[in-house]
């Protein structure tokens, strides 16, 4: 064998291992590149997928803008016709007002007043899936007006917190063809847009061709079965083979489709393989080691790549590095820039929706404020008259006693005025009752005996041009209810029926057995007991019924009512764990329910009580300290107490009852009012009279209803009370 033959297999023997080992590295360079190509051109069809979506997010702003105007808050169509025609030129866009069937009301593209139009989107469709709230996104439909492709975006519209109409912005779909021609994209690459039918809705290239036309069927089934993001190897609709990037937009649900040549994916992989195969095998030829740090750093940038694409799939900054490979610095280029504009649309995001936050939180401030004006409003309105009545009432008899010198005349004037006063605390009742669950004293009762004790409070009320019946069954079903509480909404549901016939008619009271076998009225299923109370009236609006159970709303002028009646009824019904239900047709009258559950079968039914019989104002003695800042209820009080026998010293605040005490005064009653100027009230006195003064008996007076006290030994009044209330307590 000649030496040369044995050089040349040395040589051979040599370099085979380092040109196996080349060969595989020229494969790992090629799956490299294939794989970092792939994130990079998935990454950039997301990024077009969330530009396309912030195109939608302008036009959903402007929407959002024009639903709050004037003219469509006011229901002024002809100004906003005006409106909407300078925002959206007819030439390319539309803006459509509907009811919430879906029904046009106003096309900015036809002259106002014109016949409506039969809308050709799938918003309702898309509405009625998404629900009432939020933005919806139609797919590509042909416009009945113009004839030509359109998109379209959908808001709800807002007046007085209640949904009232839909507005929608049309566009036509060849306005989004810059928005992707826009991108620089290379010559042979296509972006198109699609929606969720896999329709075309704009293209990089030959949209006018294209846009309606639906995409290849096994991409259109990938994109109507919902896929969020993928790859696909097929044909476009111009006949090249090509790698289709695509990923479904967040907001709109169209899809964005990258599609790349098959010859361009290879080729930058091949030329990177064939350029790294003869850099290797030039190295190899002059020296091993050579070759092997040439590998070593050509493999460096691809690895680099990968560490920057799975850092972005962790969400976390991607810094471009230069390698000197301009392929990879490409890619890596690509995706810091991808990396910068996820980041960025994430941040506008954020923004937008904290705008929105905090435009909603305004909002709901200032409806709050306008509900307790209007409250205020009608309790000054509604309540003045019936307060001024009983003032009217006291001011004339207590004026006509001093003239009167018959004691019988003198005592009827006394009872004209306790009437005047249990008025007005009825009144408050009243006005303790709506909008509170308050402290119930509850009993079993017969509903039929409850009802025909408040018979004659019932026929009192009404005139002789309104009839009353009733229609009450043998064995009714016993309810627990508050006795006090039915008989006052009874008698509220009776004079709003009497104040609804002002010529007269019929007023009906009935008492029926009702069986829920599901849920019906917010109710349980169960046995519940229906009280109706049903009038020949005027009946109500639909308006009217919506506001209805609202506390002080009254359809009255202010001189009939205070807006309490129907709130009063619907707080016993609640207090009651029933429910009230109203039903009313305008000139047919009106029908209120309450029902109200079936008692326990273990309830003990209540009988009827004998008449209280108010105790005798019997001499009493002792000192009573009696605390009350206002000086009216001081004076009066105090004379009624001496008359009663009793010994009494009076303070006007607790910082003088607590210099009372300290002095040494044998007080042996304490009769405090609970809210009282300075910096000891009159719940704060009790503490330190029962600490300090033990032997001292105390009572608290308030006219607050939500006033409580847990103090061992102390009684509690509600203003007003009666004199002999006082007197046993004191006792």
């Amino acid at each position: 064998m000649r030496i040369r033959t044995r050089l040349l297999l040395l040589i051979l023997s040599i370099l085979f291992p380092a040109i196996v080992a080349a060969s595989v590295a020229v494969w790992y360079v090629y799956q490299e590149q294939r794989k970092a190509e792939v994130a990079g051109m998935q990454e950039a069809v997301r990024a077009l997928s969330l530009l396309a979506d912030s195109e939608l997010l302008t036009m959903e702003g402007i929407l959002r803008t024009l639903a709050t105007v004037p003219a469509l808050q006011q229901g002024d169509f002809r100004a906003f016709h005006e409106q909407a025609r300078r925002v959206a030129p007819p030439a390319y866009s539309v803006i459509v007002v509907t009811d919430l069937e879906g029904r046009q009301l106003l096309n900015s593209r036809q002259p106002f007043g014109g016949a409506p139009v039969q809308g050709k989107s799938n918003l309702m469709a898309l509405r009625r899936a998404a629900g009432l709230e939020g933005t919806v996104v139609s797919d590509l439909f042909v416009a009945p007006v113009g004839k030509r492709p359109d998109i379209a975006v959908q808001v709800p519209v807002r007046i007085d917190g209640k949904l009232r109409y839909y507005l929608a912005m049309g566009l036509a779909a060849d306005r989004l063809v810059p928005l992707l021609v826009q991108q620089g994209l290379p010559p042979a690459w296509t972006a198109s847009l699609t929606d969720r039918q896999g329709r075309v809705i704009a293209r990089s290239r030959d949209a006018h061709k294209y846009i309606g036309m639906s995409v290849r069927p096994a991409l259109r089934a990938r994109i109507q079965a919902g896929e969020r993001s993928g790859v696909h190897q097929g044909v476009t609709l111009s006949g090249i083979e090509t790698m289709a990037f695509f990923s479904r937009a967040p907001l709109s649900g169209w899809t964005v489709i990258l599609s790349v040549p098959l010859e361009e994916m290879r080729r930058p992989a091949i030329y990177a393989a064939t350029g790294f195969a003869a850099m290797t095998l030039l190295m190899l030829a002059l020296s091993i080691g050579g070759a092997h740090w040439y590998a070593r750093r050509t493999a460096a940038p691809i690895e680099q790549l990968r560490r920057c694409a799975e850092a972005l799939g962790r969400g976390e900054p991607v810094v471009a590095v230069a390698s000197g490979m301009a392929e990879a610095d490409a890619v890596s280029a690509a995706l810091a820039d991808a990396g910068t504009r996820i980041r960025d649309n994430e941040a506008e995001l954020e923004r937008k929706v904290a705008e929105a936050v905090a435009a909603a939180e305004r909002a709901q401030r200032a409806l709050l404020q306008g509900q307790k004006l209007e409250a205020l409003g009608r309790l000054t309105a509604g309540i003045a008259h019936d307060f001024n009545n009983v003032l009217q009432t006291l001011s004339g008899a207590l004026q006509l006693i001093p003239l009167t010198h018959d004691r019988a005349r003198v005592q009827a004037l006394a009872e004209t005025c306790q009437r005047a006063i249990a008025r007005a605390t009825t009144l408050t009742g009243q006005m303790r009752s709506f909008g509170t669950v308050q402290d119930a004293r509850l009993a079993t009762v017969d509903p039929v005996t409850a009802i025909h004790n408040v018979l004659p409070m019932l026929k009192n009320a009404l005139p002789d041009s309104v009839e009353l019946s009733l229609d009450l069954p043998a064995a009714p079903w016993p309810v627990t209810i508050d006795p006090l509480q039915m008989e006052l909404a009874l008698l509220n549901l009776v004079i709003n029926a009497r104040d609804a016939m002002p010529a007269g008619g019929k007023v009906g009271v009935a008492l029926s057995k009702q069986v829920l076998p599901g849920p019906a009225h917010g109710l349980a299923p169960g046995d519940y007991l229906r009280l109706s109370v049903t009038d020949t009236g005027t009946g109500m609006s639909q308006e009217t019924l919506a506001h209805a159970l609202e506390p002080f709303y009254t359809t009255k002028g202010v001189d009939k009512g205070t807006g309490l009646g129907l709130p009063q009824a619907y707080g016993f019904a609640t207090q009651s764990n029933g429910t009230l239900v109203l039903d009313s047709v305008p000139g047919a009258g009106t029908t209120v329910t309450i029902w109200l559950p079936r008692a326990a079968a273990d309830a003990t039914v209540q009988g009827a009580s004998a008449p209280a019989v108010p105790p005798e104002l019997q001499c009493a003695e002792g000192l009573v300290l009696f605390v009350e800042d206002d000086p009216l209820v001081r004076e009066t009080m105090m004379a009624a107490l001496a008359t009663a026998g009793f010994e009494v010293q009076a303070a006007a605040s607790g910082e003088e009852a607590l210099a009372v005490l300290e002095s040494g005064a044998p007080v042996r009653q304490l009769c405090s009012d609970i809210v009282m100027p300075g910096a000891i009230g009159g719940v704060e006195l009790a503490r330190i009279v029962l600490t300090r003064y033990p032997e001292v008996r105390i009572v608290l007076a308030t006219g607050y209803t939500d006033s409580r006290v847990s103090l061992p030994g102390v009684r509690l009044l509600a203003k007003p009370y009666d004199i002999a209330e006082l007197f046993q307590a004191l006792r």
